[in-house]
């Protein structure tokens, strides 16, 4: 029997935390949930705990002294799914910009399609955002084209967060190695894997803007992606990485 984890990030998400965690539940595939907690002053945490009493096989939570950027919260994540030998392991956003309900065709993408990989994509059909400023969209939109331009991975939708692994990606991938830890994290996720020989898909999704709470976005992390691509294609170039099929992952 395979496990499925769910890994959501947090910091002041009271006014969602419920909700996703509930939609999350309800899928047609039994997925897990974990929620990787910065410390948030809004409570964001108890509101988890009161629904890991109601789920207590379903619903577990890694709390952290204080915001140590998105990258870091996932990589946490992934480490605590691997040491419980979860199969398949998701990024979600908390805010509903992720529709839960596509999380069973990420999951399909892996489980019965032959991807490694899975990325929700808000581009490889058009431009699936809804609620966007345009000037936003755009520079989203033009961040993965230079993504592709620079480092030649064919992958419309580079920056996006919602996205599916088989745990042998990650076990193979030294996510000890993984360098950056704001905006460029997801782009440097891809690259690696696709480096690492695994097969990655894009599944398209209809991105919403939250509708509650506010963003974590700012400028500063897209110069991070920004230079970031560029040292992602050297270390291309110059380091060895792990191929698939060269590391045992232990049942």
């Amino acid at each position: 029997m395979t496990k499925q984890l769910v890994i959501i990030p947090t910091y002041n998400e009271i006014e969602n935390i419920h909700s996703i965690i509930r939609a999350v539940l309800r899928q047609p595939v039994d997925f897990d949930v974990l929620v990787v907690d910065d410390n948030s002053p809004d409570g964001t945490a108890d509101a988890v705990r009161e629904l890991m009493a109601e789920h207590p096989e379903r619903v577990y939570i890694l709390e952290r002294p204080g915001k140590q950027g998105l990258g870091t919260a996932y990589l946490a994540g992934f480490a605590w799914a691997l040491e419980r030998g979860y199969h398949y392991v998701i990024e979600m956003d908390a805010d509903f910009s992720h529709n839960p309900d596509d999380l069973p065709r990420l999951y399909k993408a892996c489980a019965e399609d032959g991807a490694d990989v899975a990325v929700g994509s808000r581009y490889v059909s058009g431009v699936n955002v809804v609620n966007w400023p345009l000037g936003r969209v755009l520079m989203s939109y033009f961040a993965s084209v230079y993504v592709r331009m620079v480092t030649g991975m064919d992958v419309r939708d580079a920056t996006a967060g919602f996205v599916c692994y088989r745990a042998e990606v990650l076990y193979t991938m030294e996510l000890d190695k993984v360098h950056f830890k704001g905006y460029a994290f997801q782009i440097e996720m891809k690259y690696t894997a696709m480096l690492c020989g695994f097969r990655v898909e894009e599944v398209p999704i209809i991105f919403m803007n939250r509708k509650l709470g506010t963003s974590k976005m700012n400028s500063s992390i897209f110069g991070e992606a920004f230079f970031g691509v560029l040292k992602l294609r050297w270390w291309g170039w110059t380091r060895k990485y792990p191929q698939k099929g060269s590391k045992r992952l232990e049942a």
